[in-house]
């Protein structure tokens, strides 16, 4: 089942996504179920350079994620403050 999800980049994401005339958030067209590295090569985004997805609302690793078509996620990059890290989910990361 194809559909979109919402992607929306933090700190410098968000400036990559401006850079490259994209609004934030971006809609993306899947075509099913897709891993998280796989969409972070959709978007021409270094895997080394997101440390988080937030997936609906909850924090896990790319490597972790399967977005599916309706899906909200947040890409959030290292160097996060810590007290930000902890409202986002992820103090642990």
């Amino acid at each position: 089942m194809s559909g979109t999800v919402e992607v929306q980049g933090y700190m410098w994401l968000a400036d990559l996504f401006r850079e490259r005339g994209w609004t934030n958030p971006r809609h993306v067209e899947l075509d099913g179920d897709t891993p998280g590295p796989r969409l972070l090569e959709r978007l021409d985004i270094p895997a080394g350079r997101v440390e988080v997805a937030i997936l609906n609302h909850k924090a896990c690793a790319v490597d972790a994620a399967v977005v599916r078509p309706g899906d909200r996620v947040a890409l959030v990059p290292p160097g996060v403050p810590g007290p930000h890290r902890l409202l986002l989910g992820f103090k642990n990361r």
